[in-house]
């Protein structure tokens, strides 16, 4: 990561609207909510931060979830996604939907001050780089925390969602972040499998999230610099990491879930090919990164965002009796003995059922260490490829690598240089 970059300064698809969020609640529909004791000590009252497509979409998954749940306050930086929000909700059941102007906050701020209503259950997705400083905001108020990946952008956000995580540990708070695939039947299936030997020893990897290009709003007249990068997050690293931690963070956890932690050193390549208009910020259009883990595999990671290539989502590993798809699939001598054939109850509901179900067990499911990792890992990868250096995990844990601004306030604040390995140091 450029040095020149520290000194200037929602989730899974990237879901858009009311369109978005109605495809999203039909796509629940087939799940059946877990049946939990609805005394009112169990009540979960949820707040919203970040009230965009995929924190809208998380609310509709957390309500299909469990039943005594109720969304309670919103909070956004801004006020049309507040009015937005409610607008698209007008209709919905006012019994879970209770949401008075009151409880909606809106600012710098606007976090803190739902934090200091009673909601217990919080969802966290905004643009990821306030991820830490929420995370850690909503353990020190005692509330349970759904939220979104990454964790983190940067390594001094990770070692402090690690700290939040062991905190939250000693107050027996709740962390899930949206990896949905540790929740989903198919993967935990088929990666125990891969944990019983399945295939044998694994001596290799693959994992790809390789697309088109994504949405970018194009720049107003009246939008400050802030509000412009606010607006179009995807496209700056303080605020998204690179889309090899925004987006393709999802397949390093799958990785490092299958190898039992994370890699030791990596070596990263990447660059801007296509996406070279300054609307598109300064990051990176495609990366491609060799992980080394400590037990000597190495795993290839590639994604790309560019409009009119080859499409690939997903993970592969090889082992020594044969090849598996975490996702359900195992290949042995050319042949299929085994596919997942279960439940395929939609991951992004199991995500909140597992987490409400472990509150109300009183045993919170806590996931910050671990998805702060995954999160390090993709950042890793991304330090790697903008300086052209090796990095080691050591390295990345240790970096002084601070993406935040000094200052959050609307105004002035120059895109970064576009990193240039060679060139740009280590931090």
């Amino acid at each position: 990561m450029s040095k020149r970059q520290t000194s200037s300064i929602s989730r899974r698809g990237f879901l858009q609207g009311s369109a978005a969020v109605t495809a999203a609640i039909a796509a629940t529909s087939a799940f059946t909510p877990p049946a939990v004791h609805a005394a009112g000590s169990d009540a979960i009252r949820v707040g919203l931060v970040g009230c965009g497509g995929r924190g809208r979409g998380a609310v509709a998954n957390v309500v299909e979830a469990a039943k005594n749940v109720k969304v309670v306050a919103l909070a956004d930086l801004f006020q049309d996604a507040i009015d937005e929000t409610l607008r698209i909700w007008e209709d919905r059941p006012k019994d879970i939907f209770d949401i008075p102007r009151d409880r909606c906050f809106v600012g710098w701020d606007a976090y803190k001050r739902l934090l200091e209503t009673d909601v217990n259950y919080v969802i966290l997705a905004t643009p990821p780089g306030f991820r830490p400083m929420m995370i850690q905001a909503a353990v020190d108020a005692g509330k349970h925390i759904f939220a979104e990946k990454p964790v983190a952008v940067d390594p001094t956000g990770v070692r402090a969602v690690i700290a939040a995580a062991e905190l939250a540990e000693k107050k027996n708070l709740g962390i899930v972040v949206g990896t949905q695939r540790r929740h989903q039947a198919s993967y935990i299936e088929t990666i125990k499998r891969l944990k019983d030997g399945a295939i044998g020893r694994i001596i290799s990897g693959q994992v790809y999230w390789i697309q088109g290009g994504a949405w970018m709003k194009p720049r107003k007249p009246e939008w400050s610099d802030m509000e412009w990068q606010l607006r179009n997050w995807p496209y700056f690293c303080w605020l998204s990491g690179d889309h090899i931690v925004e987006q393709h963070m999802h397949m390093h956890d799958v990785a490092n879930w299958v190898l039992g932690g994370p890699p030791r050193l990596c070596i990263g390549m990447g660059g801007r090919q296509v996406r070279t208009d300054p609307a598109y910020g300064h990051v990176y259009d495609h990366f491609a990164v060799d992980y080394e883990y400590p037990n000597g595999v190495h795993v290839l990671s590639m994604c790309r965002q560019i409009d009119n290539t080859y499409g690939r989502q997903g993970e592969l590993f090889q082992g020594q009796k044969g090849s598996a798809y975490p996702s359900g699939r195992i290949m042995v001598d050319g042949e299929e003995p085994w596919s997942y054939e279960g439940p395929r109850d939609n991951p992004y509901v199991v995500e909140h059922a597992d987490l409400i179900n472990s509150i109300r067990a009183g045993k919170p499911i806590n996931e910050g260490k671990q998805g702060a990792e995954s999160t390090l890992t993709a950042i890793m990868g991304r330090m790697s490829a903008y300086t052209g250096k090796l990095v080691t995990w050591r390295q990345a844990m240790e970096s002084k690598l601070d993406l935040m601004p000094r200052k959050l306030e609307f105004g002035p604040l120059p895109t970064p240089p576009v990193a240039m390995p060679g060139i740009d140091p280590l931090i």
